[in-house]
């Protein structure tokens, strides 16, 4: 689980804030961010916050946010894999209302993204190509569902490896099999290391939105190429910027609520 925790917390983030408004479930007044495009049926992790927060709410009730419990979790998870330690903020609270038109609008990133697409949403959330390549190195992690990446295989493209899509092709078809599952990262798929960079160097990126880093001599290349050769500079790179973006939009103060529960307003 621990892509799909990280996950989580990078589309709870993108949308309106970190603000656990991604855990609310829909009611007859309002639609729920989990039936947004990018997260109806491919969104996981919440039955883990829910387990969290009821351990959480018995030892000290009304304390600890639905918001900090996934930015938390994202942490744990990553470093249980391999990933950095890294000090998670805390603070935020929980907002009162979904916003699955925003999920719905583009703030979160299409798998047929460009590079200027991606660096434009990235930069109106406070974040730069050095915090966009480091967070999409989190794609060493998970798997991705055959519909995402289908086109890339069968477009005729000049940027992916025809060994790759060869690989790849077996299991996804022209046609049918659009939620056959793989692995983002084929040689380490559940170690958080830099392999995801070695790959994008080789013409070896699964989603359209991840080859996009490497090959066209953006900026972005030499992020990718340092990362590929330094790991350890990549996992302070990706700590600093899961600090940053944990940073976005957050409700403080007397802003929002601590939730009971997180899939339901107080």
């Amino acid at each position: 689980m621990a892509a799909s925790l990280i996950r989580l917390h990078f589309h709870d983030c993108f949308v309106n804030g970190c603000d656990a408004s991604v855990m609310l479930v829909a009611t007859p007044t309002m639609e729920s961010e989990r039936d947004a495009q990018a997260n109806f049926q491919s969104a996981r992790g919440f039955e883990i916050i829910d387990q969290a927060k009821t351990e959480v709410e018995r030892v000290c009730p009304g304390v600890v946010s639905c918001a900090d419990i996934i930015a938390v979790a994202a942490r744990d998870a990553s470093e249980y894999v391999g990933g950095p330690r890294y000090e998670v903020e805390v603070g935020r609270r929980d907002s009162t209302e979904a916003f699955r038109a925003i999920a719905d609008s583009g703030d979160l990133p299409s798998f047929r993204a460009s590079l200027n697409d991606l660096s434009d949403l990235f930069l109106r959330k406070g974040l730069n190509t050095r915090d966009l390549v480091a967070l999409s190195g989190a794609h060493t992690l998970g798997q991705a569902q055959c519909l995402t990446f289908k086109e890339r295989l069968y477009d005729n493209s000049s940027d992916i490896d025809a060994g790759f899509s060869s690989t790849r092709k077996r299991r996804c078809p022209v046609s049918g099999g659009d939620t056959t599952l793989a692995p983002l990262d084929q040689v380490t798929p559940n170690s958080f290391d830099n392999n995801y960079y070695r790959n994008l160097m080789q013409k070896k990126g699964l989603l359209a939105s991840d080859q996009v880093l490497f090959g066209s001599g953006a900026s972005s290349d030499s992020i990718v190429t340092e990362y590929s050769r330094n790991p350890s500079r990549f996992a302070s790179d990706y700590a600093a910027a899961m600090i940053k973006m944990g940073d976005i939009q957050t409700l403080t103060g007397s802003a929002g609520q601590i939730r009971r529960i997180c899939s339901a307003v107080n």
